[in-house]
């Protein structure tokens, strides 16, 4: 192990923020996530496996993880696992990183032997800090003091509190599946979608309440005066921690770590497609939208930081471009589905990212070439440049382009997100065991399936033939974008003047028609204007008056029947 590098494992059951806090690792030279778990079983296991090497030089633990086969959050499954380990690797600094801020639990957990805590929320630099302290053989203990000494049992309640307070947590699941379920309606309006994140808040809230009145552990304080900490057996083990100089951190700039947590903070809004046009993100499980989206923008940053290292030139990167997309796009797809995924079919072995990476071709002509603005967002991120927005340069720092940049790169994300799955529709679309694996359920079945290639399909045609061309010479760009309620689509403007005259043929033809219609609409909507004006006043002033006149006459003539009929009635009497 270097003495240079801390190696990290990561125990958290929440996939999106061990994603979250490995991106903002990767901004410290020094700092190294080399293996990650979500249970206490595979945190052990992979510690196993790393034990020969040395691999690993802190823990970063979550309390709060879920039990192995089960749908429900216990929250002091985490406290075993933190006695288990101080048990097997006495010299494995454990640092939690949780969401329980309980003095008791957390006095339990320092009284086990853990080295440090940091609640959830706080600053990337504190983590750090952390880290760097306990690896150094110091403790960290943010806001923590005076607790009282704790001992930590496991022994739960009787059977009877036990499978009462299981039968309500899982109803408090079940509805919770039933919101989610909600929340992915790609067609939910705006106020539906308020109505089902207030339930969705307000079954969370009632979960934690009655998490925190109903335990499914006991703690036992212990009061003491010099609050003494209970002191560990540590036996040898061969998983030893070497010790660690000061570490020189390279942290990004502020303003980028608060790039990365709102991308993050997005990436976590259930990604439903609310901009009305297909995408191939859309056959994906949410679960692996937000992991494929996470993968991408993890590699963006990285050859950021790799183009920085290599210190490109502002000549040299226009040049490079083609060949950064396809590094991009290539490491997404070997990182999203493994190196050596392989599918054994009847008779065949198919090396997945072997075939996926083998149709470059046809993902660089349909979606990668047609990436608006790339070149800019390099330069804005890897030399500060100025961003151009509706004619107007705003220096890189300022609101107006940091909102831009992160247009430009939630479409980037998006599309080259598109551009993973687009090969494996192409070419392993009805393949059982990538249904099952990466599928949505309702889009599992061959028909599904053909159906939603055939409107992909379609998509891709129309904006070819007309949506492309009618772009151009409207001077935009369509951009995909991630928002707190999902995927949507908007439009910026920007100069399209030499794309324009590239156009031949039909897509010509279609920007010829709009400038006819353009030119034609204003003439000939005051021409049907001055006619309907011809047509009300003959209607109103001729034809009107004119029946006015015939009615008038026919009802005087009435009139005048009327009377005479009276007045020869009259002299009959008088007779």
């Amino acid at each position: 192990m270097s003495d240079r590098i801390t190696h990290i494992l990561l125990i958290d059951d929440d996939p999106v923020f061990r994603l979250g806090l490995r991106t903002a690792l990767q901004a410290f030279q020094d700092l190294l996530v080399v293996a990650e778990a979500d249970t206490g079983t595979e945190a052990r296991s992979r510690l196993a496996a790393l034990e020969g090497t040395n691999s690993v030089d802190v823990a970063i633990l979550e309390l709060a993880l879920a039990e192995p086969n089960s749908n429900q959050e216990v929250t002091l499954s985490g406290l075993p696992l933190c006695q288990g380990l101080r048990r097997e690797y006495p010299n494995l600094p454990i640092l939690l990183l949780t969401k329980q801020s309980q003095p008791t639990v957390l006095a339990a957990a320092q009284a086990l032997g853990v080295n440090g805590y940091c609640p959830k929320g706080v600053a990337i630099a504190t983590i750090v800090e952390a880290i760097g302290q306990i690896t150094k053989g110091q403790s960290y203990w943010q806001t923590l003091s005076n607790l009282p000494t704790v001992s930590y049992k496991g022994a739960g309640f009787a059977p009877w509190y036990q499978q009462w307070r299981n039968s309500g947590f899982q109803q408090f699941e079940a509805a919770l599946v039933q919101v989610n379920s909600q929340l992915q309606n790609p067609g939910l309006s705006n106020w539906d979608w308020l109505f089902w994140t207030g339930r969705r808040r307000e079954l969370l809230v009632a979960r934690w309440l009655a998490d925190q009145l109903l335990p499914a552990s006991i703690i036992l304080v212990e009061p003491s005066r010099d609050n003494a900490l209970v002191p560990m057996p540590k036996p040898e083990s061969s998983l030893t921690v070497a010790p660690r100089a000061q570490s020189q951190l390279s942290p990004k700039a502020p303003l980028v770590e608060r790039r990365v947590e709102r991308t993050m903070v997005k990436l976590q809004s259930g990604l439903s497609n609310l901009s009305g046009v297909p995408l191939e993100l859309d056959i994906l499980q949410v679960e692996k939208r937000a992991e494929l989206l996470g993968l991408v923008f993890q590699t963006f940053e990285a050859l950021i930081e790799d183009l920085r290292l290599s210190q490109v030139t502002p000549e040299q990167l226009p040049h490079k471009q083609q060949l950064i997309l396809k590094d991009l796009w290539e490491a997404s797809v070997t990182d999203f589905f493994g190196k050596y995924y392989t599918l054994y079919t009847e008779n065949t072995q198919l090396e997945v990212v072997t075939i996926l990476v083998g149709n470059y071709p046809i993902v660089k002509k349909e979606i990668i070439d047609k990436i608006p603005l790339v070149i800019d967002l390099l330069y804005h991120r890897l030399f500060d440049s100025s961003l151009i927005i509706d004619n107007v340069s705003y220096p890189a720092h300022t609101p107006e382009a940091i909102q831009r940049s992160e247009l430009i790169l939630d479409n980037l994300i998006i599309q080259i997100a598109n551009g993973v799955i687009q090969p494996l529709l192409n070419q392993l679309a009805d393949v059982e065991s990538i249904k099952v694996n990466f599928y949505h359920q309702n889009l599992m079945s061959s028909r599904e399936i053909a159906r939603f290639r055939n409107n992909l399909s379609w998509r891709y045609r129309q904006d070819k033939l007309f949506g492309e061309p009618q772009a151009i010479f409207e001077s935009r760009y369509d951009l995909f974008i991630l928002t707190d309620t999902g995927i949507k689509q908007t439009s910026i403007y920007a100069p399209r003047r030499r794309e324009l005259e590239r156009l031949r043929g039909f897509q010509l033809a279609v920007t010829l028609a709009y400038e006819l219609r353009d030119a034609l609409s204003p003439r000939v909507q005051a021409a049907v204007t001055w006619i309907g004006n011809g047509v009300v006043y003959l209607l109103t002033q001729v034809f009107g008056r004119s029946i006015g006149l015939v009615v008038r006459g026919v009802i005087q003539g009435i009139g005048s029947s009327v009377q005479e009929a009276r007045f020869g009635k009259n002299s009959g009497r008088g007779k």
